[in-house]
């Protein structure tokens, strides 16, 4: 099961960059947001309630939902779809595959696990990477410093990212599985994003051209209810660190079809730094780099939802 969710997580994420990119053009960037996980929302939600597998959340489980919608479906792909206006889809995949060293981060701040040499080192390896792959932009005496802002909207977005990867973390340690909190995260995402858009005046206009509507029914549909719901399903069966380990081959993906897509170059320079940032993102997953998280976490889950804690351990 962990291969499979692992593999159908590449192959989507790994095609879905070049489907933002084709959601740029006549829509404002926030409304294309708010149309992927309203519709996105709705499909969930009538899979849910058509199965009757809803779950009931309490108070608390509805405003982590709010911070996960905000950092995952949200703040995440503003960053991301802004930066895509400047920079090739194939090296934002590469920008978020460092997801594991921030996941190895927030694994710090959130359940108090130890940052070991392994970390330090895979962070020092894959930034270094980054430099490389990002050079020639940077570098250049004409370089625009909306390159620059892209590469920070980029790591933002996956800073967000991997909060959101956390946030799922402790629903599912407290009994709540993805496709319930996906559902209530996204609708709350597009809640947010929506009232945004309300108070800059932003139109809510509409592409009727097949290249918007077809990337937004993939990003809709493989994108956000197939990619997501396997990815954070990985998330609670494997760790939130250990999932990550995924988006070290999104790259791969990336890059070949924002070559064919975007006439990306590859350049000596470009495949050493990608060398270097996925070596980065395996030297994360050696042996001793994932401590066991504490006990009181789970404890805390239990005692907010002890009866799907409980429906959770005897299956």
């Amino acid at each position: 099961m962990n291969l499979s969710l692992y593999l159908l997580t590449v192959l989507i994420w790994g095609t879905t960059w070049i489907a933002l990119k084709l959601q740029l053009g006549v829509v404002e960037i926030p409304v294309s947001i708010v149309y992927r996980f309203g519709l996105a929302a709705l499909v969930l939600f009538a899979i849910l309630l058509a199965t009757r597998r809803l779950q009931a959340m309490n108070r608390r489980g509805h405003l982590i939902c709010v911070a996960q919608g905000l950092c995952l479906f949200c703040v995440n792909f503003m960053c991301f779809l802004t930066a895509s206006q400047w920079i090739p889809t194939g090296l934002l995949a590469v920008v978020f595959s460092t997801a594991s060293l921030w996941n190895a981060l927030n694994a710090r701040i959130f359940f108090g696990q130890r940052i070991t040499a392994n970390v330090i080192g895979a962070g020092a390896l894959g930034f270094l990477g980054l430099g490389l792959l990002f050079w020639p932009e940077l570098s250049a005496h004409d370089a625009s410093p909306q390159t620059l802002l892209g590469l920070g909207l980029g790591l933002l977005g996956t800073l967000c990212f991997s909060a959101g990867n956390m946030l799922s973390s402790v629903q599912q340690k407290a009994g709540l599985r993805p496709l319930t909190t996906n559902a209530w995260g996204m609708l709350y995402g597009a809640l947010l994003l929506t009232g945004y858009c309300l108070l800059r005046g932003t139109p809510f206009g509409m592409e009727w051209s097949l290249r918007y509507v077809g990337s937004l029914l993939y990003l809709v549909i493989p994108g956000s209810v197939i990619g997501f719901t396997a990815y954070l399903t990985l998330v609670g069966r494997m760790g939130a660190d250990r999932a990550a380990y995924c988006t070290v081959l999104f790259p791969v993906v990336a890059l070949n079809v924002s070559a064919y897509a975007e006439g990306y170059q590859w350049t000596a320079q470009a495949l050493g730094g990608l060398v270097l940032v996925m070596l980065g993102n395996v030297l994360v997953f050696r042996k001793g780099s994932r401590p066991a998280t504490p006990a009181p976490m789970a404890t805390q889950g239990a005692q907010v939802h002890g009866t799907q804690v409980r429906v959770r351990t005897n299956p």
